[in-house]
């Protein structure tokens, strides 16, 4: 696995590089400093599975910036790993095409469980942004308060528990107000999960999530 990690910070990039050394045997590792470095190495005849990038570094042009990376490396996660919890900083991370977005204070159980996530086709959101009443735990099979009915075991490859929590609402023909409201969520939280899901299932809208896979049968 050849890995691009994009960070202004040179202890960042080392404690992260030992760090998915534990990702898989065998991985190397390219480094950039700025924005500017990243198109640079990615613009060339390398090819990478991973690319992880920082927001706001010099020379970050923006959210597009996300798009550009995957323009140029288009077989390669783009995961943006970030300071920043902030709602509107992971929302418009997933919409310009981020597989997931990993808070730089997660520990390294979450960090791993995440990439695993997403090289599995998911897209990771963290649990510490999607907080709202009470908390949860955004890892894939994580245990909730509630039974959940059987799962197609694609779904379960894909999507966080939660986000299936959503999906089945989503089927029912509910509103994100209405999931929310269910749910203890916001409704901005709502509209996280569903951009994770569309992402995640490669599908555009809600009518599309709700014929993607076939609800499974009851016994």
């Amino acid at each position: 696995m050849r890995i691009l990690i994009g960070d202004d910070h040179v202890l960042f990039r080392e404690g992260l590089r030992r760090l998915l050394e534990q990702l898989k045997e065998g991985s190397t590792f390219e480094e950039a400093s700025s924005f500017d470095e990243m198109l640079e190495m990615c613009a060339g005849d390398t090819t990478y599975d991973l690319v992880l990038t920082d927001l706001r570094m010099p020379g970050w042009p923006g959210f597009s910036g996300i798009q550009t990376l995957r323009d140029r490396q288009p077989g390669a996660k783009v995961v943006v790993v970030s300071a920043s919890e902030a709602h509107h900083d992971v929302r418009e991370s997933l919409e310009y095409g981020a597989a997931g977005y990993i808070p730089k204070s997660s520990s390294v159980k979450i960090m791993l469980s995440a990439l695993d996530l997403i090289f599995s086709g998911g897209v990771y959101v963290p649990a510490t942004v999607l907080r709202d009443s009470g908390g949860e735990a955004e890892v894939r099979n994580a245990p909730s308060g509630g039974m959940m009915p059987p799962a197609d075991p694609a779904l379960e490859q894909l999507l966080t528990q939660r986000q299936r929590e959503v999906l089945d609402r989503l089927r029912e023909g509910k509103s994100n107000k209405q999931i929310a409201h269910e749910l203890g969520l916001s409704e901005g939280t709502v509209k996280i999960h569903m951009t994770a899901i569309f992402k995640s299932l490669g599908v555009r809208n809600r009518t599309q999530a709700a014929m993607a896979f076939p609800q499974p049968t009851q016994p």
